[in-house]
């Protein structure tokens, strides 16, 4: 893939962006220590109305306390009855306080509220750490949807070990979440070896499925706590492979390309999701990534794909 950064924008009052995705005309934008769904035009990135997903006595400072926050940092499209657009919010993982999700029904104009309705993932995330390896937290940073798949994405820092993305079955999942089974659907699991910087691992950041493709990101910091931050190296952008195949028992190398800004320098933020914000052409497309500067700053990079 050939990835250009044609340019940057700040999203002022959207602290800690962590996850986006688009739907028409619209970008909505979660951030992992806010209580609202952002929704801004994807053309003119005017902001419109946030939706409010949880009330909370602690945002008074403009950011929920780290000890505190749900940390929700995945967010993908998923289907439901004929004529409903849902997205899928969940949390991390990473702490107790951290599993827990949101189911939201978008209205269908702009006149009308989205429906939002509370999701557990205690059971699920339950489920999932056994699959991890030894030592590894688990911290789920992305979340993307295929027509049979809810596929979870795994973030460890620090280390090349816990790179993986569960496979779960998408309408057994579902019925799960929303309380229309009572057992966990099988997992799966894919590991993965991501590219590094200056000899740190990078760890998945974000994903998106697009007509037949899987888009995804990943950035390195410099720490190896799955809670703490650390010094931000750069970021990556890439596919993964969409396919029905077996699941591989030994780590997938993924070719991924570096982010850099214009004249070829390497951008340095820390990139948090990715939405194709329009497909201009075969094989063309133009991405929408979020960003996070682990201050509560955000921004939006618009990067031109050519794979």
């Amino acid at each position: 893939m050939k990835a250009t950064i044609l340019r940057q924008l700040d999203l002022p009052n959207l602290p800690s962006a962590s996850g986006v995705e688009v739907v028409g005309d619209m970008a909505y934008i979660i951030g992992d220590d806010s209580p609202f769904l952002y929704c801004l035009d994807v053309h003119s990135f005017a902001a419109g109305a946030p939706v409010t997903l949880f009330e909370t006595a602690h945002f008074s400072s403009g950011r929920i306390p780290k000890n505190l926050k749900p940390d929700l940092e995945c967010m993908t499209l998923v289907p439901g009855p004929p004529g409903e657009t849902n997205l899928l919010v969940l949390g991390s993982g990473a702490t107790p306080a951290r599993e827990n999700g949101f189911w939201v029904t978008l209205a269908p104009d702009a006149k009308s509220a989205a429906a939002v309705y509370p999701v557990s993932l205690a059971g699920l995330y339950a489920a999932l750490r056994p699959s991890l390896p030894a030592g590894i937290t688990l911290n789920l940073e992305a979340a993307a949807a295929t027509a049979t798949e809810l596929l979870l994405f795994q973030r460890t820092v620090g280390s090349t070990a816990g790179n993986l993305v569960f496979h779960l079955p998408l309408a057994a999942t579902l019925d799960y979440l929303r309380h229309r089974r009572t057992q966990v659907p099988e997992v799966s699991r894919q590991f993965y070896q991501l590219p590094t910087i200056n000899g740190k691992p990078a760890g998945f950041s974000g994903a998106t499925v697009f007509e037949d493709k899987l888009f995804v990101t990943a950035s390195v910091e410099d720490t190896a706590d799955a809670i703490a931050d650390g010094a931000v190296l750069g970021s990556f952008v890439g596919l993964l492979p969409l396919t029905t195949s077996s699941i591989n028992t030994s780590p997938v190398a993924l070719q991924l390309t570096q982010l850099a800004l214009p004249g070829g320098r390497p951008y340095r933020g820390k990139v948090e999701s990715v939405a194709v914000r329009w497909k201009v052409g075969p094989g063309h497309y133009e991405l929408l990534l979020v960003t996070d500067d682990d201050a509560g700053g955000s921004t939006a990079l618009i990067v031109e794909a050519v794979v």
